[in-house]
């Protein structure tokens, strides 16, 4: 059964610098208990269009140039404000990307929960934290009547997109639009997010719009498929069609991307550059509660030009470990030593001439770029703090960095906002080597990235790596990215690395349960990972 008719829909804005086709004439239908899938790069017009049904997009600029959006025999386009009020979180809910900013800061749970129940049903209070109550329940929240009361920081990740998902649900919609709903989480929450999507689409008979550009995820969960492109569908199938038989070359580009398995060089068989031994880490807990042991007696070794791919769930102690061997944080007990010096207890005036063997690439170049210098002042800051170059030489160093990282030199006076993400990635890499380290912690610098903009930070990183012979720890909840990328593998959980080994050996026989989880969860595993092995056996990857 037909939820919903999207006829010849068009969505432009009109700008000082022109018109810009946001959305040009895309057609699709949403049945009951079908998912429908947009899939497409940022920019591409995915959020505009389904958010233009809703009248969300702000007009002016946004304009709705053509099209109808039948539902409920009515044409969305063409309703008042005040008769879409009631379709909103009734007939049609929406999550949202990021819970954190979805969710109102200042109200409990239970009263955003209860909000929509009371403004669309009119319900009495505790009728409706009841309902609410229930709702939680369902979504898999534990000891759901205690939390209505919790406030949104108190929710991990996993748990606040479960509340924005109980929140689309409690009013019974027909139609869910699912906007990049598990973009940033680990591989095990995303996995239980799209099990409990899914069951509770069949379990109501909703009607699904699911909007993403991670191809793994929509590989596992779409029966209808749309690839966006500018604005509009460049090819449209059932799932079976798109990922197995692509038409467009668009989409045959997309698909690419994916991380596969990437051959690597040997690695280089001499003395360790980096060793931690039984590095310990804590931090102090709550009042009259005990420390936090966030790194528990680590031991590992990484061999020059080697990458070592550090992997666990959020929470694990990865990031935290990353900033003990850079000494960004003070290791609690325990020896690290790098380039065969103990520098373990160093103080801050010690480590200042080893930073620039040393550096980090964090994992939100928009938070870590200073937003109020150019693209010049940040590489070249690194440069002078060093005394890598001098005046006289420092525009061609500069220069060199951006060619190094594949940007373009007339952008070195702007600043980080008019940037895209993938570009201040880029930005954020050539900061990091411009002092020409021997060792890089990458920490997540992929994550919420394009399937494309990932695939190319990818490749930058290898052929870095590569041709200036770094050595890497690159910490990531995304297993398909740790494979493409790292030469051996080391697992962590709950501060302690729990399994190592090889790629092939962690990929192909775990030992751990926890690394087998991990491994079950990774979404896209039939389509993607099935396909590299059979690539792999038949020597067709290199």
């Amino acid at each position: 059964m037909k939820l919903l008719q999207v006829q010849d829909l068009a969505v432009h804005f009109h700008t000082r610098n022109g018109i810009v086709e946001a959305v040009n004439g895309v057609s699709f239908d949403v049945e009951a208990g079908k998912t429908f899938a947009i899939i497409g790069e940022s920019g591409s017009g995915k959020s505009v269009a389904c958010y233009s049904m809703l009248g969300l997009v702000p007009m002016p600029p946004g304009r709705i140039e053509s099209g109808k959006v039948l539902f409920q025999e009515q044409d969305l386009l063409g309703l008042s404000e005040r008769a879409l009020r009631k379709v909103r979180g009734k007939g049609i809910s929406i999550i949202f990307q990021d819970p954190m900013t979805s969710l109102n800061p200042y109200l409990k749970i239970g009263d955003q929960l209860t909000e929509p129940l009371r403004q669309h049903f009119g319900m009495d209070k505790k009728t409706a934290w009841q309902k609410g109550t229930e709702i939680l329940e369902e979504v898999g929240i534990q000891n759901a009547a205690a939390r209505m009361n919790a406030w949104p920081f108190e929710f991990s990740g996993g748990m606040r997109q479960r509340v924005v998902i109980a929140m689309a649900l409690v009013t019974e919609p027909e139609i869910i639009i699912a906007d990049e709903p598990t973009t940033a989480l680990d591989v095990t929450v995303q996995a239980q997010i799209l099990r409990l999507l899914k069951e509770l689409q069949q379990r109501r008979n909703i009607g699904v719009i699911f909007i993403s550009h991670d191809l793994s995820v929509v590989s596992d969960i779409a029966d209808e498929i749309a690839v966006m492109q500018n604005g509009k569908f460049v090819e449209q199938g059932d799932r079976e069609a798109i990922f197995r038989n692509p038409q467009h070359d668009y989409t045959k580009m997309l698909l690419a991307a994916v991380p596969a398995t990437q051959k690597k060089s040997d690695i280089v068989d001499a003395a360790p550059l980096v060793s931690l031994s039984n590095l310990v880490v804590e931090f102090p807990g709550g009042k009259g509660q005990e420390k936090i042991r966030a790194v528990d007696n680590v031991t590992l070794e990484i061999k020059p030009q080697e990458i070592l791919g550090l992997v666990g769930e959020s929470g694990s102690g990865k990031s935290t470990l990353g900033r003990a061997v850079l000494r960004l944080l003070t290791p609690t007990s325990g020896q690290v030593v790098f380039e065969e010096q103990d520098i373990s207890e160093y103080s801050r005036s010690q480590m200042k001439p080893l930073r620039r063997r040393m550096q980090m690439i964090f994992q939100d170049p928009y938070s870590s770029l200073n937003p109020r210098m150019t693209v010049y002042d940040t590489l070249a800051e690194p440069l002078l703090l060093h005394k890598i170059c001098n005046r006289k030489t420092l525009d061609a160093e500069v220069f060199a960095l951006m060619d190094s990282v594949g940007l373009s030199r007339e952008s070195v006076l702007r600043y980080p906002h008019e940037f895209s993400g993938g570009q201040r990635q880029r930005i954020a890499i050539g900061r990091a080597i411009s002092t020409k380290p021997s060792f890089i912690v990458a920490d997540e610098p992929v994550s919420a990235l394009d399937v494309t903009i990932q695939s190319q930070i990818l490749d930058l990183l290898l052929d870095l790596v590569n041709r200036f012979d770094l050595t890497m720890l690159f910490i990531s909840h995304d297993l398909g990215v740790v494979r493409y990328l790292s030469d051996r593998i080391v697992v962590m959980k709950d501060g302690i690395l729990v399994e190592s080994g090889s790629v092939e050996a962690v990929f192909e026989h775990p030992t751990e349960d926890y690394t087998r989880a991990l491994l079950d969860a990774i979404p896209g595993k039939r389509l993607f990972l099935d396909d590299a092995a059979e690539s792999m056996e038949e020597g067709t990857i290199t």
